[in-house]
């Protein structure tokens, strides 16, 4: 059996402080606060951590390309069973994580796309997660999300 790595990407100080930051689900501009920086600082840093993690443009990819690839420490693991999430909920989080609209993900799925908005909500409720970015650490807290199905999608 073969296994197949990525590649680990060493990012500054800054820019792993950043993602970080909107990991717990925070906004930016609170990251920024927190960091003593200003926004339009914090988003360059942002950027460029964007860039290396494979060239990800949204923020919950670039969480989901950061654990796999341990550019960023991966949150504490939590007990996957005491969590209940539906099979329509739990398919909708590596499509977030790849980057998806709800119609794209309307059209992966074969359902429409009320439906995918419905369970996205829904999924963000369960997981009790603030926004998409958030709901990438809370399913890898809940190994609903592994690094495995992060890195099919990056090569």
């Amino acid at each position: 059996m073969t296994t197949t790595t990525v590649a680990r990407f060493d990012l500054a100080p800054r820019e792993r402080q950043v993602l970080e930051g909107l990991a717990d689900g925070s906004t930016l501009a609170a990251v920024a606060l927190n960091l003593k920086i200003r926004e339009s600082t914090a988003a360059g840093y942002l950027k460029l951590a964007k860039r290396k993690l494979y060239g990800v443009s949204e923020n919950a990819a670039a969480l989901a390309a950061g654990y796999a690839t341990q550019a960023i420490p991966r949150p504490d693991m939590l007990d996957p069973e005491a969590l209940d999430i539906p099979c329509e909920q739990r398919d909708i989080i590596p499509l977030i994580a790849r980057e998806m609209a709800a119609a794209q993900m309307a059209t992966e799925l074969k359902r429409p796309v009320g439906i995918v908005r419905r369970d996205g909500r829904e999924l963000l409720q369960n997981l009790k997660a603030r926004n998409r970015a958030h709901a990438i650490t809370r399913a890898w807290q809940y190994q609903i999300l592994t690094e495995d199905q992060v890195i099919a999608w990056l090569r």
